[in-house]
């Protein structure tokens, strides 16, 4: 998978489909049965750190566990994230962004808008792809009170779809846009030109993106939007099953929905 692919299958109307995964075999299992994105999340932070948020991830996980995940895929996209405290000026971006990339990751992912215009503009300055991520924002999760819907209101849907507007501009190649509501989603959709992942924000985003522990069903307590793919059969058929509801679009279902 080509990052210029992404633009392709939006282009063509082919949905784009994302797992988290955080090691080679679950990598491999997810890049044998075709997904197109696999992201190295700082979910890991929640998964396998046990914390309550991202916050306690730093470079040195990051980095780690993108190096493992590189070693189990052949085919899939890979997405690294930035960490919390890893990009608050355009010199320690670069730097940390570079350490990724060594990694193996072909795509960095940061949250935030357009505060961060430094960090994105140096990242597209040295050809280094940037997936941004707008709406919810685990890294910001105390600032925003909670891990609450975002651009309910018309100045924060306003808001967020003037950031996503500037990241486009700012030569980021695809954007994560996480727990809004749906329709905003399909707007914020229509109006870009680049690939919108959505976890949390309609079935009309350009793709989906699920943590790999909720689709499988091991994290309790999960959000309204996540689907447990795992009732019968076997991780790979979970993640096929997955994959094809996205395709066909019947997930995210309204029940997903905000």
């Amino acid at each position: 998978m080509k990052i210029s692919e992404l633009q392709t299958y939006k282009e063509q109307g082919e949905k784009i489909t994302c797992l988290t995964a955080y090691d080679s075999s679950f990598a491999q299992v997810f890049d044998e049965c075709g997904i197109d994105i696999i992201l190295i999340g700082d979910s890991l932070g929640n998964v396998i750190k046990g914390g309550e948020n991202t916050l306690c991830v730093g470079m040195s996980d990051m980095v780690y566990h993108t190096q493992a995940v590189a070693q189990g895929v052949k085919k899939a996209l890979l997405i690294a994230d930035m960490p919390h405290q890893s990009y608050t000026n355009a010199e320690q971006t670069l730097a940390n962004a570079q350490r990724l990339i060594n990694a193996g990751a072909q795509m960095v992912k940061l949250e935030g808008g357009r505060k961060l215009e430094a960090s994105f503009k140096i990242l597209y300055e040295n050809n280094i792809p940037v997936c941004g991520h707008l709406g919810l924002q685990p890294q910001s999760v105390i600032e925003m009170g909670g891990y609450k819907v975002q651009g309910r209101d018309n100045d924060s849907a306003q808001r967020i779809l003037d950031d996503a507007k500037a990241l486009e501009n700012w030569g980021v190649k695809t954007l994560v846009i996480e727990c809004i509501p749906a329709t905003l989603g399909k707007k914020i959709s229509k109006q870009l030109t680049i690939p919108t992942i959505g976890i949390g924000a309609g079935v009309d985003c350009d793709g989906q993106v699920l943590v790999s522990y909720d689709m499988l069903g091991i994290t309790q307590n999960t959000p309204k939007f996540v689907k447990n793919f795992l009732t019968n059969g076997n991780i790979q058929s979970a993640t096929n099953d997955f994959i094809q509801a996205i395709k066909n679009s019947t997930f995210p279902a309204d029940v997903h929905s905000y």
